[in-house]
């Protein structure tokens, strides 16, 4: 877990590097706003599914976004969240998954109401 959480900061830093590419920075921004969000998309307390997010979606998430970035850049900022006394927390990551919880009930609604009418 330590070491996943310095590979979120690592792809924190390295999103908001003007050397990203657009299409980088955003992958790594969605990326890090929910592994640093203090909310988990899917409740740690859920059996299997709760660590799911955190042993299967991050990691695989990050990968993906170091493909996207340019030799040697990650590294750069692997040495620096490592080094780092804070680790940043993401806000916007909270209000994401608490917007995904909302829009998710609300379809739920949907649909059995629609299934009770049709």
């Amino acid at each position: 877990m330590h070491r996943l959480k310095i590979e979120a900061h690592a792809a924190w830093l390295a999103a908001r590097d003007p050397r990203t590419p657009w299409y980088a920075r955003l992958l790594g921004l969605a990326i890090t706003a929910y592994a640093l969000s203090p909310i988990d998309l899917i409740p740690d307390f859920i059996p299997v599914l709760g660590l799911l997010d955190d042993a299967l979606l991050i990691p695989a998430g990050i990968w993906l976004f170091v493909r996207l970035l340019p030799p040697g850049l990650m590294d750069e900022h692997r040495r620096a969240a490592e080094t780092a006394a804070q680790r940043p927390c993401s806000r916007t990551g909270a209000v994401l998954v608490i917007a995904v919880w909302i829009a998710a009930a609300l379809a739920s609604w949907l649909l059995v109401r629609a299934y009770r009418e049709g």
